[in-house]
């Protein structure tokens, strides 16, 4: 809680009293604390561009206070949900007793006092992905017209993709969570373990929404395709899948998220289930996908954490026309299952990989603090030990079969790896992870990487 004055006009104290007042110190306590308040007014300074309807709901709980705590408590609140809207700089808050002719005795007013942010902003910085970099610059206009509207720019270069785009966010007034977007983009991406490189060029809206205990997001998608081969090496059925297709698709995501951090939790679980479905309203896909991906953590002795995860999805083709490879499931790598190369578990020719409609995947992981490390906080508290157990299957299914046999193809050739290593988190942006894995069950075209691996990014199985 931000700290407030607690003497002079703000709370009616003067500093010349206080030796005074230090006589019945407890009892001035009590008074302060228990004595019966009115919020009479609560006022906004420094406004500019910004509407003051859009930032009612935000404030008007503070109005519900009853003594000087609850109204320090809300007030403090309202202050993080002002901030939360991404429109101040900054946010002052100064409770002084009312004045004038309908002030009550006991009355209070609280002022909010915001600095705007510019109308053009500029932002530089780098991202981590799954296993690669990149850099991003930005140009922003936040709270165009004056009720949280943001219009962004974003230029993206990066080891394997490259993308710029322009997206409007619109969020509803008196519920911030809830908000929608429209996204204007081009992406360029090079996959060197299918020889494929992909340009898209597309236009997307989102609606997110709180519902319950989960988080909803539903998306409409419009994109040109252009795929091609990344080498003159390329296998003949990349070649075949090279040219451009249309594709538009409806999807809805459903997430219930309780875990203390998205990077490397010491407790909690997530639930994240996805349907796609394409083709329904026009393009060359046709195809429904499910993926789910549930995570478990759990804390126990000497600072250590349990950690279970479970991936797995499928992809239906419709109206007999085959799958993509742009769309179908990869699996493989430093953030699925450890041991083999990016995506390199599963269905190829000629040494590139082409995805599968069907895949699961498990881990199972201890994280433990380093040991020999001293009492006090620094930087060994960014450091954890891991151990590890992955498996995980990739395939093409035959869908004129019924799910048993699905079920017993998933079943057949499961790949798995073990091993340990190092892990060091970069804040809440990403980790890092320095392994030593033993892979095991591997087949016949699977790329492997026994011994020491390296890997980066933000969602690890």
């Amino acid at each position: 809680m931000d700290s407030y004055p607690m003497h002079g006009r703000d709370l009616g104290v003067n500093p010349d009293d206080l030796e005074v007042m230090e006589a019945v110190q407890e009892t001035k306590q009590e008074v302060l604390e228990n004595k019966d308040v009115v919020v009479q007014n609560v006022n906004i300074e420094g406004l500019g561009r910004t509407k003051e309807d859009y930032l009612g709901y935000e404030i008007s709980d503070v109005f519900t206070a009853r003594n000087l705590v609850e109204v320090m408590r809300k007030s403090h609140e309202a202050r993080q949900r002002l901030l939360r809207l991404g429109i101040f700089r900054d946010v002052e808050v100064v409770i002084d007793i009312s004045e004038g002719a309908d002030a009550l005795p006991n009355g209070l007013d609280v002022t909010f006092e915001v600095t705007e942010l510019k109308r053009l902003t500029g932002s530089y910085n780098t991202m981590v992905g799954n296993n690669e970099g990149s850099m991003v610059l930005g140009i922003k206009l936040p709270n165009m017209l004056g009720r949280g509207e943001k219009l962004t720019f974003q230029f993206s270069y990066g080891t394997k993709e490259t993308s710029y785009g322009l997206s409007l966010f619109k969020p509803q007034t008196g519920f911030y969570e809830r908000n929608f977007t429209l996204n204007l983009y081009k992406v360029t991406g090079q996959f060197p373990w299918s020889s494929l490189k992909e340009t898209d060029r597309g236009v997307s809206t989102e609606l997110n929404f709180p519902l319950w205990m989960t988080d909803h997001t539903l998306k409409w998608e419009g994109v040109w395709r252009e795929l091609g081969c990344l080498a003159r090496s390329a296998s003949f059925a990349v070649r075949e899948e090279s040219g451009h297709t249309l594709k538009s698709a409806l999807s809805h995501t459903m997430i219930i998220d309780t875990r203390n951090s998205a990077i490397l939790p010491r407790r909690g679980a997530l639930l994240r289930i996805s349907q796609e479905l394409a083709g329904y309203t026009g393009g060359d896909a046709s195809f429904l996908k499910e993926d789910v991906e549930l995570q478990l953590n759990k804390e126990f002795i000497w600072g250590s954490v349990l950690s279970a995860s479970l991936w797995g999805g499928m992809i239906y083709p419709l109206g007999g026309q085959p799958t993509s490879i742009a769309d179908r499931f990869y699996l493989g790598g430093p953030t699925s299952v450890r041991g083999f190369g990016m995506y390199s578990i599963g269905p190829q020719s000629e040494g590139d990989y082409l995805g599968g409609e069907a895949y699961w995947a498990g881990g199972l992981h201890l994280y433990t603090p380093l040991p020999f490390r001293s009492n006090k906080r620094g930087l060994a508290d960014l450091f954890r030990t891991h151990f590890f157990l992955n498996a995980g299957n990739l395939c093409n299914l035959n869908y004129g079969e019924g799910p048993h046999a699905h079920l017993q193809k998933l079943a057949e050739c499961i790949r798995w790896s073990y091993g340990a290593g190092i892990i060091l988190r970069l804040g809440n942006i990403a980790r890092l992870e320095l392994n030593y894995c033993f892979p095991m069950g591997v087949q016949s075209g699977d790329r492997i990487c026994d011994g020491v691996q390296f890997g980066a990014g933000i969602r690890f199985l």
